[in-house]
């Protein structure tokens, strides 16, 4: 089973991605990790990565198609694999359709973990980390003890700079603005599993596994 799981900032798509890569005993692959794994190689398409990335720009689609090409195509994927991160626009999801036709593969399912934007800010701008050791807490789901002070140092908690309300309401409708286009370019192919993402994650999981069948 082939899976594209695609899912705003903080509708908690990391969470499920691991429970499912258990459950269906498939690897997860993301760019970012292709990409740090090209580069400790040094494969020739690693290689090319690192051009771009060195000047400080985008590594082109024809790079990133290629590192999917060969991620999906090694022994621990011929049972499936989960895309997270992949495809980000239209234009690669053809790309990637194209390169599937000759592997002999297709999708079978896009999934889209949707929560509403105000729960989304909630989630986002509700986020504290401790100064000190790093430790992560939650205003709403994972209180500390005491407001403002770590339970496992006792050091500050603070809002990162890009947890704040502004800077959220930016991620989120370039997530919008890139990802909708994608949405509506697999509904159309009758690939799309629209997924309520709100609630316990254990019943947003059985949601995601109903679909899949």
């Amino acid at each position: 089973m082939n899976i594209i799981l695609l899912g705003p900032p903080g509708a908690g798509k990391g969470t499920q991605a691991k429970r499912l890569v258990e459950k269906y005993h498939i690897p997860q692959v993301s760019t970012g990790d292709m990409l740090r794994a090209a580069l400790k190689e040094g494969t020739p398409l690693g290689l090319e990565a690192k051009k771009y990335m060195d000047a400080g720009g985008l590594v082109p689609d024809s790079v990133v198609i290629g590192l999917v090409k060969e991620r999906i195509q090694k022994p621990d994927a011929t049972g499936g694999y989960m895309l997270d991160g992949f495809p980000r626009t239209v234009a690669q999801a053809q790309e990637l359709d194209s390169i599937l036709g000759t592997l002999g593969q297709t999708i079978d399912h896009v999934v889209s973990v949707e929560v509403p934007s105000s729960e989304l800010l909630g989630r986002l701008t509700g986020r504290r980390t401790c100064r000190a050791c790093g430790a992560g807490f939650h205003v709403i789901f994972d209180p500390p003890k005491k407001e403002g002070v770590c339970d496992k140092c006792g050091g500050e908690l603070y809002q990162r700079s890009d947890d704040n309300e502004a800077t959220v309401q930016s991620r989120l409708e370039t997530y919008e603005a890139q990802t909708k286009p994608l949405i509506d370019y697999y509904q159309k192919a009758s690939k799309l599993r629209r997924i309520d993402g709100v609630g316990q994650m254990d019943d947003i999981l059985g949601r995601i596994q109903k679909v899949l069948g």
